[in-house]
């Protein structure tokens, strides 16, 4: 049997630091819920003493040498986030995807069909087949250079940025069999394996 490759975020943003960590806890320690910048991994992270984080830090969670998390505590799901950590979601994958435009727009740009009736593109709230065929008629002459490019050659497209960070949402609330941007996490012997 073929293991899957296992995807892990290098980097993460912090979401909510809770100084002496949350109730349920073992003992009290600092402790942050991240979101990674690759896979969108929410986390709950113990930070290392004498180091206070903010909203929107970035900091390492990668296997090497950690400067300011000690270690990665659990996976978690949106339902386990904070209050503040929920209302902070949206903002900060809004920022992800700001500092990784390229990685979005080739989204629209080279994403196929995920059957024989069913594109990928179609997964996005609000795209219909209408939208389709215009992103791809267009794609066709020349690549989107932004999303205000493809909202300005398409018309009547809903805001392109916002579809992207909706169905980011949808996907780490397991809200539809298929994944475009957050892979699908599986338990197996203990480990947490996305696939």
């Amino acid at each position: 049997m073929n293991d899957k490759i296992i995807k892990k975020d290098d980097w993460a943003i912090v979401l909510d630091f809770l100084s002496h960590g949350r109730s349920g806890m073992d003992r009290a320690q600092p402790m942050a819920q991240v979101i990674g910048e690759k896979y969108f991994s929410l986390l709950d992270v113990i930070v290392r003493d004498n180091v206070n984080l903010k909203m929107g830090d970035r900091v390492y969670i990668g296997d090497a040498k950690r400067e300011k998390v000690k270690y990665i505590r659990e996976r978690i799901e949106p339902k386990d986030l904070t209050v503040a950590a929920k209302e902070e979601l949206s903002d900060i994958i809004e920022k992800i995807i700001d500092k990784n435009t390229k990685r979005f727009l080739d989204f629209f740009n080279k994403a196929g069909p995920v059957t024989t009736r069913l594109h990928q593109i179609e997964l996005l709230p609000g795209i219909g087949k209408r939208h389709l065929w215009a992103i791809l008629n267009e794609r066709k002459s020349k690549p989107f250079e932004s999303f205000q490019n493809l909202k300005k050659r398409v018309p009547l497209l809903p805001e392109p940025k916002k579809m992207v960070i909706k169905r980011i949402l949808d996907e780490l609330e397991n809200k539809d069999k298929y994944r475009i941007f957050v892979p699908r996490m599986e338990r197996r012997k203990g480990l947490d394996r996305y696939r």
